[in-house]
């Protein structure tokens, strides 16, 4: 049971913790490459402009992440 109640403290700690989630930034969406499924945050990419895919090197679509409303659009 050692192994249980260690598991269980584990996962009550991580649940606990105030700043879990929480970032400087916020996130206003991805970009992606439909064709090879690659995505990129946002807050990972540098410069302007969207990036191109690393794997085919096409410019890459930026969807933004769904909101209170639940549409992404």
């Amino acid at each position: 049971m050692s192994v249980l109640n260690t598991v269980k403290e584990m996962l009550q700690a991580s649940s606990q913790n105030p700043n879990r989630g929480s970032t400087s930034e916020k996130s206003e969406g991805a970009y992606w490459c439909h064709d090879c499924q690659e995505r990129v945050l946002d807050l990972d990419v540098e410069g302007e402009g969207p990036p191109e895919c690393s794997s085919c090197g096409e410019e890459m679509e930026f969807e933004r992440s769904a909101g209170s409303t639940g549409c992404a659009c």
